[in-house]
């Protein structure tokens, strides 16, 4: 498996260049300022209820957020997000996945038009974007502080009862939380072939087992996907996709379906999948990133018990580990670990600020001074033995550039690797298109070949 040679430019997903226009930028959008304008000549009281009337109403029918394209700039919409108010209604903030300032809420509070019940707030975001958001209204009996330190404390208080955009159909779950967020794609976003199907297809086995942990000290709750029609006694050895996880992928996310569509669809092989739970955040952060204990249960654990049960391949090019986030790191150490289990990582938005030692999270994630610690532990490895894709999205900060140097070092130590940056941010509304596309990449059948550089 011989390296290509190292690009002068890293390859690019989609006709629009990553790297330009993507800060949102505020702006009113041109249906609120048309209402607006209105209202400015509206006779009576009665002409000013019948034009919020008939905003509504177009609005309901619309759904929101509401997509307008700006004249003399196509790359962009304007995308206005919209609240009903009522009397009580003190002010409402937008708490979107990766385009507002967590540290300057205020920023992101929706503005009320003047005698209406109509609250909005619109950003210019290029036209690839996808996200997800939550919406909070505060109607305590209370004004907001003036003073900005309180004002920004109020509204971190009111960030705990953030949920779904009430005139938005679209949703994902939630990390952690059991509300759900509302999710909004823009008319240039890749497409999601087959987490969004809805057509039927045959479907898998989804089963929830409890799994011998020693490593771990214990148990682990592992979901387990078989393919549809998959006879346990046969002997053709199926590919395993190895997921972190599972709890969210399998147990919210319905991942399931999606496989069923891959493979109805041949972009897939028929596959099996191994997800074991993250159980809760704090055990999360105890297990995943880059330890030995939590890739020591994957290779020496869950693939022989697994394979002890179901026609489970052996072969490390057939098998993929995958992971988001902490995940996404533990999928690369398991990859650098034991690329004679896992010859192919598929590792998304991953915490490349991870590094051994570091005390329990807090608020800020800790910097990067110099090459990220996983960087290093690649430019020793064995770049014969495993395959690499990267995703990462470009409203994710630092991690963009952890994850360009990431990729030019893998480059340069002779690595099969692709990178797809996507226009969105730290978000199960990406991901989960993204890791479709991404298996199809790794283990995708003869139809659709590999697009390795």
């Amino acid at each position: 498996m011989s390296a290509a040679p190292t690009p002068a430019v890293r390859p690019v997903a989609g006709p629009l260049d990553p790297r330009h226009e993507v800060r949102p930028v505020r702006l009113t959008g041109p249906r609120v300022a048309r209402l607006v304008a209105q209202l400015a000549t509206a006779e009576n009281e009665t002409s000013r209820a019948a034009l919020t009337a008939e905003f509504w109403s177009e609005v309901e029918h619309l759904g929101t957020p509401l997509v307008e394209e700006l004249e003399g700039d196509p790359d962009h919409r304007a995308v206005t997000f919209l609240w009903r108010g009522h009397r009580a209604t003190r002010q409402v903030l937008l708490f979107a996945n990766r385009i507002i300032d967590r540290d300057h809420l205020a920023g992101s509070l929706l503005r009320r038009v003047p005698g209406t019940d109509v609250w909005h707030l619109g950003m210019r975001l290029r036209a690839d974007h996808r996200g997800s958001y939550r919406m909070a209204a505060d109607i305590s009996p209370k004004d907001p502080p003036e003073d900005p330190a309180l004002l920004q404390q109020r509204l971190r208080a009111l960030t705990a009862h953030a949920a779904r955009d009430p005139l938005n159909h679209r949703s994902v779950p939630t990390r952690w939380q059991k509300v759900d967020s509302s999710v909004f794609a823009l008319p240039k976003a890749p497409a999601q072939p087959w987490s969004d199907r809805r057509d039927p297809a045959p479907a898998g086995r989804v089963e929830r087992h409890r799994v011998a942990a020693p490593s771990l000290d214990g148990h682990r709750d592992t979901w387990v996907y078989l393919p549809p029609g998959e006879d346990p006694g046969a002997t053709s050895p199926l590919p395993v996709l190895v997921l972190c996880d599972g709890d969210m992928w399998f147990g919210r996310l319905g991942l399931g379906r999606t496989l069923d569509a891959l493979i109805a669809d041949g972009a897939l092989p028929p596959l099996a999948v191994l997800a074991p739970d993250a159980v809760d955040n704090a055990t999360r952060w105890l297990e995943l990133g880059g330890r030995g204990p939590f890739v020591g249960f994957l290779a020496d654990e869950l693939l022989p018990w697994a394979a002890g049960r179901w026609p489970l391949t052996t072969d490390p090019r057939r098998t993929v580990v995958a992971g988001q986030s902490l995940g996404g790191v533990t999928a690369l150490y398991a990859g650098h670990l034991r690329p004679e289990r896992f010859g192919n990582v598929l590792a998304q938005s991953s915490s490349l600020w991870w590094r051994p030692g570091l005390p329990p999270p807090g608020r800020v994630k800790p910097p990067v001074h110099g090459t990220p610690w996983l960087v290093g532990r690649y430019a020793t490895g064995q770049p014969d033995s495993v395959t690499v894709h990267l995703d990462v999205g470009l409203h994710e900060g630092r991690m963009v550039d952890h994850h360009r140097t990431l990729y030019d070092a893998l480059r340069s130590a002779g690595y099969r690797v692709t990178y797809d940056e996507f226009n969105g941010g730290h978000d199960y509304a990406c991901w989960h298109g993204a890791l479709a596309d991404g298996l199809v990449r790794l283990l995708g059948t003869s139809t659709r070949p590999l697009p390795f550089p």
